[in-house]
């Protein structure tokens, strides 16, 4: 028999904005947030199919969703998309910062000043942006949470040819503790959540079958992870009931593969 799903009262009726949300990680957040009641605002880049496709899957299952479509590494843009989900939520509770991607695979020495804009826009200077705009919009809902997604990758520096995106995680983790400290005076929330090698698009596409191998023999459970087992520590993060005096600190969901 499936197991029963677990109800939290307090993120019903939530608004919160999902970035990066039309597939992965993001996809399953959003889908498990609607699914306890809250109202999601759905973002997405170049994934429309993709994003539609979830909306509607929300939406038929009687949740609500609101597309918002922009690149999160264009810093104005980002900041429309924050108050464009505002508006359409009807304010803002929440925010989860999960766009991001590693941009390709390259060695420390043929990082170019191109790629490495590319991928701190991508990844650091879109989390930064995005929290300074959700932030009046947390004020005036009187409190609320921020949850950044960041990587096993920022503690351990990242596999073949990611240092790049291990160091623009590693920013997410410390501008996350650094917010955290700033902004609970206005009793909004700061946290992450790093997860490690997890069954999605990102890895199709910058991970090779022997990449793969190598980084599942150092996990002790054996294998890598789903997106829905992601999704408990955002869920934990997003609910005052449940972590209410969990303030700047970052979940690990790597099954074992790093112990810190």
């Amino acid at each position: 028999m499936p197991a029963a799903r677990l109800t939290i009262p307090d993120l019903a009726g939530k608004k919160i904005l999902v970035t990066g949300a039309s597939t992965g990680i993001g996809a399953a957040v959003a889908k498990a947030l609607a699914d306890q009641g809250a109202l999601i605002g759905l973002h997405y880049n170049a994934s429309a199919d993709e994003a539609k496709a979830l909306a509607a899957e929300i939406r038929q299952a009687g949740g609500t969703a609101s597309l918002i479509q922009g690149e999160a590494s264009e810093p104005a843009t980002v900041r429309r998309i924050v108050d464009d989900a505002a508006t359409a939520l009807g304010g803002l509770d929440g925010i989860i910062n999960n766009a991001g991607g590693m941009l390709g695979r390259l060695p420390f020495m043929d990082i170019s000043d191109e790629h490495y804009d590319r991928v701190m826009d991508l990844n650091a200077r879109s989390v930064l942006v995005a929290s300074q705009a959700a932030v009046p919009h947390l004020k005036r809902a009187g409190g609320g949470f921020i949850i950044n997604t960041t990587s096993i990758a920022a503690r351990n520096g990242g596999g073949g040819g990611s240092v790049l995106y291990a160091s623009s995680k590693a920013f997410v983790s410390t501008l996350t503790r650094g917010l955290a400290k700033e902004l609970i005076g206005a009793g909004i929330r700061v946290n992450a959540v790093a997860p490690g090698v997890i069954a999605t698009p990102f890895h199709d596409r910058y991970s090779t079958p022997e990449q793969m191998k190598a980084m599942v023999a150092g996990i002790p459970q054996g294998r890598v992870g789903t997106a829905e087992e992601c999704v408990g520590a955002f869920l934990f993060l997003a609910s005052a009931a449940l972590s209410g005096y969990i303030v700047g600190q970052i979940i690990e969901v790597n099954g074992g593969q790093l112990m810190p």
